[in-house]
């Protein structure tokens, strides 16, 4: 019973029988603040920067191998089709986009190295055309940028 005041409440701090231990304010240093130091902001961003310089090497060949990637299946797709379109029709295409009006392609895609539409078309002697005509027989790139294999890829 608390007798200054004359009510029944318990104690609200149970007390144990354990060991317990006093610690004097004054033999620690309690820092109150909860920031970082200089130092330490220092050292994280040490970290994140050669972390960066180890991997953005890395990330820029990646995408790059797979730039790459997509012109060769690009090109592959486009020559495929055009030999399509000549074996169907009897015929060479005259620009890349007979092949999309005549449905053998749904769009001319864009060149992953220039981003942009900007094929280079070779024209050459139609050997199925009685009278001679030309046509589209190759497709490039129009970049001449040099790729991983040494070759510019308006050469492949």
């Amino acid at each position: 019973m608390n007798a200054e005041r004359g009510t029944m409440n318990p104690d609200p701090k149970p007390r144990g029988r354990g060991f317990s231990f006093i610690i004097h304010h004054s033999s620690f240093r309690v820092s109150k603040s909860r920031g970082f130091t200089l130092l330490e902001l220092m050292i994280v961003i040490s970290v994140i920067i050669i972390l960066a310089v180890i991997v953005m090497p890395q990330y820029l060949r990646t995408v790059q191998q797979a730039r790459e990637a997509t012109l060769r299946d690009d090109l592959f797709q486009m020559r495929k089709v055009v030999d399509q379109y000549a074996a169907d029709k009897g015929k060479l295409p005259q620009s890349l986009e007979d092949l999309v009006s005549a449905g053998y392609l749904r769009e001319v895609p864009i060149d992953p190295m220039t981003e942009g539409r900007d094929w280079n078309v070779e024209m050459g002697q139609d050997p199925l055309s009685a009278d001679g005509g030309q046509g589209v027989t190759d497709v490039h790139s129009s970049s001449s940028e040099v790729g991983a294999d040494g070759r510019p890829y308006n050469q492949w």
